[in-house]
């Protein structure tokens, strides 16, 4: 499939998990209103460390936040699982991208059933294997 076939997913800022109303808040004030605005924002080490700087913020937020903002980024990841994919050590979509069905679907499974003892929870083998689909084509 070509690269253009997947386009990358914007969200509002107050869709993002683990951002409070006060950082959304100072966030908007600085003209980032969406998870691309983000993104466009924190391209590389000194820009995280100057939007911290301008929140009062700890960078592992800013990075956090970024990350939660790239995984976010592939449309059938979305808000909705960017912040399970990051807890289960998958930081970007290039490591989403080479990662595999069987092994991320397994790790995924035993996360959700640690933290919430549901299995029935987690994303089924198809999910996976589209989020892994997408990654790799934003990649290319």
């Amino acid at each position: 499939m070509p690269k253009s076939s997947v386009r990358l997913q914007n969200w509002a800022i107050e869709q993002l998990p683990g951002i409070s109303n006060e950082y959304q808040h100072q966030l908007k004030t600085l003209n980032i209103s969406t998870t691309l605005d983000l993104l466009k924002a924190t391209r590389n080490p000194a820009e995280r460390l100057h939007l911290a700087q301008q929140l009062n913020s700890h960078i592992q937020y800013i990075n956090k936040w970024t990350a939660l903002a790239k995984l976010a980024s592939i449309p059938s990841v979305g808000c909705q699982y960017c912040g399970l994919l990051l807890h289960a050590g998958i930081s970007s979509p290039q490591q989403l991208a080479i990662a595999t069905v069987a092994q991320l679907h397994g790790q995924l499974k035993r996360l959700q059933i640690k933290l919430m003892q549901r299995a029935d929870l987690s994303p089924d083998t198809t999910q996976v294997s589209q989020w892994i689909i997408e990654a790799k084509q934003l990649c290319s």
